[in-house]
């Protein structure tokens, strides 16, 4: 790319989508600038390091894909240990295995065998003779009453905000029911947890790159752009519009972490409260992705909270409303010359990391 601009590339945005762009650009030897408004590189991977405990800051982070091109990317650039997610859900005290399996069955109704727990759910089940209307009969009618009231309502009444009556149904559009003792909540070829935590990583994809950390694209968009010849922009896209047609929802979290003198706090890395009596929706317990024989351990508990400007988007909102509101946004940016729109953000859904990472991958680098 000739040009007489200072960077061919400006990244909007350190996290996966943009270090692994930036990366890219880098080896193809282009000359990259990255920005982030946090004072972090990152993204929702960061971590800080507790006394010798690797703290997911945004939340529990685990890697996982059957994409062995993926795979083999994110090894070549980092040391990764392996890491087989087993969490538990506890519903005022009772603790149940995830994801939904035969251990699951049998501490709910002592059930032993696929038959057993087959019988059981189809007789909790409900026969609706309409499409679901709205979560709560989706999921009625897939896992029944016991499931249903115990692992799935509250949970979710907390995440989203609202009643599951109030949902729409599609958010669960199915609920996988394993018919083996298998407590393995992933089922990718692989999955591990990278050594150190991401922070060596993304360090990695952005070797040889300028970066800018608090640094506001919007607020700066005049200069930066002025800079490079390609943007790539991880940001929210109604923010890059300046809200031109309304705002984007979305359900942002609250963390509270707290380090404890005892050598654990509870038997996995993370613990869903599934009863709406508890304010926050899970525990993570840290020292479980990568255990260096601290003494104490650090636990975060997650709390979901609403929206509004100046909270961390986490979630967006991907309901009739939005979905029509984003596709006028991404009728826009389709039409944008010189940038490129990834991410979480940007494309205004959830992502896996490795997903996140396809994506970025398949940019084209002029």
């Amino acid at each position: 790319m000739a040009s007489n601009k200072r960077y061919d590339y400006l990244v909007v945005g350190a996290g996966l989508f943009g270090a692994v762009v930036a990366y890219r650009a880098h080896k193809a030897g282009r000359r990259v600038l990255v920005v982030d408004r946090r004072n972090h590189t990152g993204g929702n991977t960061y971590c800080e390091e507790r006394d010798g405990i690797f703290v997911h800051r945004y939340g529990a982070h685990i890697f996982h894909t059957s994409n062995r091109e993926v795979w083999e990317f994110v090894t070549s650039l980092a040391e990764f240990h392996p890491y087989t997610h087993t969490p538990q859900a506890n519903y005022r005290g009772e603790i149940y295995p995830l994801p939904f399996n035969l251990n699951t069955y049998e501490a709910l109704w002592g059930t032993t065998s696929e038959e057993e727990a087959r019988a059981k759910i189809e007789e909790q089940r409900l026969h609706l003779d309409h499409e679901p209307a709205n979560l709560k009969e989706q999921a009625l009618s897939l896992v029944g009453r016991d499931i249903y009231e115990k692992l799935i309502e509250g949970y979710t009444e907390k995440q989203w905000g609202r009643s599951c009556e109030e949902l729409p149904a599609w958010i669960i559009r199915r609920l996988p029911l394993r018919y083996e003792r298998n407590n393995n909540y992933f089922n990718d070829t692989y999955q591990a947890i990278p050594t150190g935590g991401y922070n060596p990583l993304i360090e990695r994809l952005l070797e040889g790159c300028d970066v800018r950390l608090n640094c506001d694209y919007i607020a700066n968009r005049e200069e930066l752009d002025s800079l490079a010849e390609r943007v790539v922009y991880t940001g929210e896209l109604d923010r890059f519009y300046d809200y031109r047609f309304g705002r984007l929802e979305y359900r942002s979290l609250r963390f509270e972490e707290e380090q404890l003198d005892k050598e654990y706090y509870q038997e996995v890395s993370v613990v869903n409260y599934t009863d709406n009596e508890t304010p926050f929706t899970r525990i993570i317990e840290h020292k479980h992705f990568e255990d260096r024989g601290t003494p104490h351990t650090v636990i975060t508990r997650e709390y979901p909270l609403e929206w509004s400007e100046g909270k961390e988007a986490y979630y967006p909102i991907n309901d009739e409303r939005n979905t029509a509101l984003y596709a006028q946004y991404r009728a826009l940016a389709d039409k944008e010359p010189r940038h490129i729109f990834g991410g979480r953000l940007a494309d205004y859904r959830y992502y896996d990391m490795h997903e996140v990472i396809e994506k970025a991958l398949a940019v084209r680098i002029d």
